[in-house]
Order: structure tokens, then sequence, then C-alpha cells
């Protein structure tokens, strides 16, 4: 039982203390568009078309678009589409576009069907990106808030680095404990399993994406087949960011403080709700991927809290280094959200959540035969045969 207790706190101090360094190395390589030097603007002035696909968003899409239609740039485009909304979505959207701040920058079009053989919102995006008439697309979600320069910073940063695809990291809005305490997990786990320093470096595999901000060159987008090739693709962010990156274009992601923001769930079961059409998906819809990262996702995050409690003298060391790693890493994280470093102490608690939350996706899309997505399901053998 010793050499047991060794063994798993030698994995786990390695484990995050590895990650530590790593990130404490890698992090302050990532570019802040938001500090000074960025507040300029491109050389070249590139047309932008920005695409904004919404399905029953009545409630914020006036003020995201309104936010888009004040930026800071004279050369861009807005499309939104209204993809199937069975509430006033649509009806909004045009009230918009025919008021006097849209001065004819806004286009909406209509979806009123989904062809088989597409998810909704990969079908909206595509549609959308076919009408563009900009140089960039600009990918993003009708409840992202935009501040008026974050157009033109990024396309400044965008055109120093020569990038063809750039993510803007959001700011996450958050209300209530529930929300930092499972934010502050999923950041955890994404700064675990992610390396965004590495994007960057042609020569790994580490990719981003992200919905709220996929900012990509035209001639690049349609090179890596559009969304045509993401059309049944759950994580269509992220693989939009692997499809470029595995083609050899130049990828690039950065902060930019709260230039864009997002209140991404309400409370903690607003999380689990919104990870849980995710999950399985990550996990290539595979019941025993499922069942390993539970395991593994307890072992990781639960054992150096449980190995602190039951080893005594020296075993406990490597469990205390596990720890201690954990908690910098929410230390580290504070600096750039409005989680405290305490929330530290809760983590115990959204790891179960966590692992609920896995096991919740991957029971409800085999009981449904599918995923269910914003009224729409999806059948799980078309989703398994769209995985990128």
């Amino acid at each position: 039982m010793v050499y047991l207790f060794w063994t798993c706190g030698i994995i786990l101090a390695l484990a995050w203390f590895s990650r530590i360094v790593e990130a404490a190395l890698g992090m302050p390589k990532i570019t802040d568009i938001a500090k000074p030097e960025w507040n300029l603007s491109p050389s070249s002035r590139p047309r932008v078309s920005i695409v904004v696909p919404a399905r029953n968003e009545e409630s914020d899409i006036e003020e995201a678009l309104g936010r888009l239609l004040r930026l800071e740039y004279d050369n861009y485009e807005v499309l939104a589409v209204d993809d199937r909304s069975i509430d006033r979505t649509g009806e909004i959207m045009e009230r918009v576009a025919g008021s006097p701040v849209a001065h004819g920058g806004l286009r909406v079009i209509h979806i009123w069907e989904l062809p088989s053989g597409w998810l909704g919102k990969a079908h909206a995006m595509w549609t959308a990106a076919q009408k563009a008439t900009g140089d960039w697309v600009l990918f993003t979600d009708a409840d992202v808030l935009f501040k008026p320069d974050v157009l033109r910073r990024a396309l400044t940063y965008a055109e120093s680095e020569r990038a063809d695809h750039l993510v803007v990291f959001p700011r996450i809005i958050m209300k209530q404990p529930g929300e930092r305490m499972m934010i502050a997990f999923f950041q955890t786990l994404f700064t675990f399993g992610h390396r965004p320093w590495r994007v960057a470096d042609p020569k790994t595999k580490d990719h981003m994406g992200v919905g709220a901000f996929n900012l990509v060159r035209r001639t690049v987008y349609d090179a890596v087949g559009t969304y045509q090739a993401l059309r049944m693709e759950v994580l269509d962010d992220m693989k939009l960011g692997k499809v470029i990156k595995n083609a050899g274009f130049r990828q690039r992601n950065v902060f930019g403080e709260d230039l864009i923001s997002i209140h991404w769930a309400k409370g903690t079961m607003g999380v689990v709700d919104n990870l849980t059409k995710n999950f399985f998906a990550i996990l290539s819809f595979q019941w025993w991927r499922a069942i390993a990262s539970v395991f593994g996702l307890l072992f990781l995050n639960l054992g150096p809290f449980l190995g602190v409690w039951l080893t005594h003298g020296w075993e406990r060391v490597p469990y205390a280094v596990a720890l201690g790693s954990m908690f910098l890493i929410y230390l580290g994280m504070s600096f750039k959200s409005s989680i405290p470093p305490y929330y530290f102490f809760l983590h115990p608690i959204s790891t179960l959540m966590f692992g609920y939350t896995v096991l919740r996706s991957m029971w409800l899309t085999l009981r449904n035969g599918g995923v269910t997505w914003r009224g729409t399901t999806y059948p799980l053998e078309e989703l398994r045969k769209g995985i990128v």
C-alpha cells in the first residue's frame, strides 16, 4: 500500500508540476491586444464580413448587433442569420437592419428549413459565408458583446503576424458563485489539456478555435473546405481551428481582457447543460472513452486532495506538490478573470460536477440516439460519420 501511495503521488506531482511550469513559461508569450501598443488600425484596411448565427436569441441579439454596428472600423459588413427561430429573433434583426445605426451595413438572412446532413449552426455559418464579400470572415455568436476597438486591434495584430486565423479569448461574465466554480475548473482543465502558447508553433499539433471570435482569411476558409467540411461537427469552433492548423496555415490566439465578453451560462447547472452536448462529442461518441475519462478526471483532480488526507509523513509531499501546483494555476487565472484564487478549495466539488456532466452527456446521447441542440435532434450515426 505504501508503494501504491508513493507511485500515485509521484504521478500526480509530475503531472501538475510540469503543467504549471510549462504554463508559467508559455502564457506570458501570448499577446494581449488590449494593451496600448495595439491601439492601432491595420494599414491595408481589409474588408471583414462578420457572421452572426442565431436561433431563438431574442433576449441578446439586439444588443449584440448594436455593438457590432458601432465598431471603430470603416470597412466591414454584418451578416446576421436567423436560423429557424420560433421567437422574435428574425423580427428584431430586421428592425435593427432598418434602423439608422445600421447604415446599410447589416444584412439579414433567414433560414426556414435545415437540409439533411447538416448541423444547424454549421449550416447557418456556411450559408452566410457564401454571401460574404470580405477578405476576412469573422465567425462569432449572437450573445457576444464587442467593444468598439476590438476588430481594428485584432486586424492590426493579424497583419503584423501575417496570421491566417486569429482567435481572441473572451472575458467570461460570471454572476453567481456556481458559475465561477465551474468556469474555474473548466479553465484549469483547459490549461492542463491544451497549450495555447504552442498554437503558433507550426511543429506542434496544438490548435485553437473559439466560437466567440474566429477570424479567418477568406482564401484560407475556402482552402480548408469551408464549413461544408464541418457540417456534422458538434465542436465546430475548435475543429475549424484544427483543420486550419493541420493544413499548414498560420494560427494565432491572443488575450483581449474585456474587448469581447460573454455571459456563457447561468449558475452551476447552466454550465452543466451547456457542456452536456459537447463532452461526448469530444470523446468521439465512444462510451469506453467517456468512462475512462471520468476515472482519469477523478484521479487527476481528487487524487491530490485525498492523498494529503490519507497519507502520513513524507508520503504527503508529492500530493502537496500537486496541490500547490493546482493552486498556482488558480492564482494565475485570477489575474485574467474575476475568479478569486480561493475557489481552489471548491475544486473537489467542481470535479464531481464535471464527472457527472461527462456521464450525463454520454447517457443522454446514447438514450436519445443522438444530440438535441436548440430544438433539433441530430442522429448519433450521422454525428459519428461527421467527426473531423
